[in-house]
């Protein structure tokens, strides 16, 4: 921020004092004794007297001065902190500035009633020394060290970057999950390939695996099946397909692998399952990073796909990372997003096993913290609550 003044400039005005005149306006002698010198003219003591400042006006001075830059420092200088607190929660059975936040396309889909809430955590990394200290008084917010969250060198539009990829990630493992746990079939593709492995420029990011040395894959686990008994220097052979074109078969030698812990060959690329149905489902949320809201989408997919109504009125929210194979596993910031949910009306908290502990530390009174370890607990916990059932708990 640019400070911008202009200096201002004191005038000091000297008035000419006529001499004393006797009574014939002869001028007068005054107070002068024969040789002394005249006493300095009145301006000449008031132009000095201007310009000298006491002791006392220089350390008040000099006090100005500092405060003056302490002041500038504490308000627009960062430190190397962030702060963390509760941040925007959203409705994933409801809209986001005219959007369906899940929406089934080609597949029919069901009225919902009561809100699955999903929760945030607010970060702010430009945190300045008098705004850190505003937000620790406050109580509602706590400073951490930016490296925590920002590896050093690690540019802010990397760190974005990864967050959405990481928020993308959640969507396609809740879509995985749920429509598992629907009886759809799922298909394996080629998530990564490691540059200079034996798949390297055979395959790419997103090609199907169909089979690998003789084993049908249905699933990510087959791949590694499917190399168990390998090992390096041995040829397999790999039929995939790219998408929209036809299925190829190829032979690839395998590399030693860079786990020295384990033995089979290795091929050099990393699997994922992903859905293979002939309608799309489609989560559109913006602004919005991370893994953390894989289970409240998972469950807001089979709420919309199923008759009936998985919260039947009520207020529901939660976090948690989700598998394809629908685990949930703990997430950061839990107690932010409990005094969120609490703010937003919920009622009801599904919390990851893992996070139990800090949850019941932080909840507010009257939010209910019910304890999930993977998608069908959570169902099965929601169907408890509507029976009103009791249902594990933090």
């Amino acid at each position: 921020m640019r400070l911008n003044h202009q200096p201002t400039t004191t005038t000091v005005r000297c008035h000419a004092v006529s001499e004393s005149r006797d009574e014939a306006g002869a001028p007068g002698k005054g107070n002068t004794s024969p040789g002394a010198l005249p006493p300095p003219p009145p301006e000449t003591t008031a132009t000095a007297g201007a310009f000298r400042l006491s002791r006392r006006g220089w350390t008040l001075l000099l006090s100005g001065v500092l405060f003056a830059v302490f002041g500038l420092l504490g308000a627009f200088v960062r430190v190397p902190y962030v702060a963390l607190g509760p941040g925007p929660t959203y409705n994933t059975l409801g809209t986001v500035d005219g959007t369906q936040v899940v929406r089934i396309e080609g597949h029919q889909s069901y009225p919902t009633s009561g809100q699955l809430r999903m929760t945030t955590v607010s970060l702010d990394d430009e945190v300045t020394l008098f705004g850190a200290l505003g937000l620790w008084v406050s109580g509602r917010f706590a400073l951490a060290p930016r490296e925590e969250y920002f590896k050093p060198g690690e540019s802010d539009a990397e760190v974005k970057k990864e967050n959405v990829e990481q928020f993308q990630d959640s969507q396609s493992n809740a879509e995985v999950a749920a429509l598992r746990r629907l009886g759809h079939p799922v298909k394996v593709l080629a998530k990564e390939v490691v540059a200079g492995s034996p798949a390297d420029h055979v395959l790419s990011a997103g090609d199907r695996l169909l089979v690998v040395n003789g084993k049908e894959i249905t699933k990510e686990d087959d791949v590694r099946a499917a190399l168990a008994d390998t090992e390096p220097g041995q040829t397999i052979s790999l039929t995939f397909q790219h998408e929209g074109r036809p299925q190829r078969t190829e032979s690839l030698t395998l590399a030693e692998h860079p786990d020295p812990e384990r033995s089979e060959g290795f091929i050099g690329l990393q699997p994922i399952d992903r859905a293979d149905v002939p309608f799309d489902v489609e989560i559109s949320l913006q602004d919005v990073g991370g893994p953390s809201a894989g289970l409240m989408f998972a469950l807001a997919i089979m709420d919309r796909m199923t008759p009936g109504d998985l919260v039947a009125g009520e207020q529901v929210a939660g976090t948690g990372e989700i598998t394809e194979k629908g685990q949930v596993d703990p997430i950061g910031g839990i107690s932010f997003k409990v005094v969120a949910a609490h703010e937003a009306g919920a009622t009801t908290f599904l919390v990851p096993q893992a996070n139990c502990a800090e949850a019941a530390a932080a909840a507010p009174e009257g939010l209910r913290l019910v304890k999930v370890t993977d998608l069908d607990s959570a169902l099965d916990a929601l169907e408890g609550i509507k029976a009103g059932e009791p249902v594990p708990s933090c």
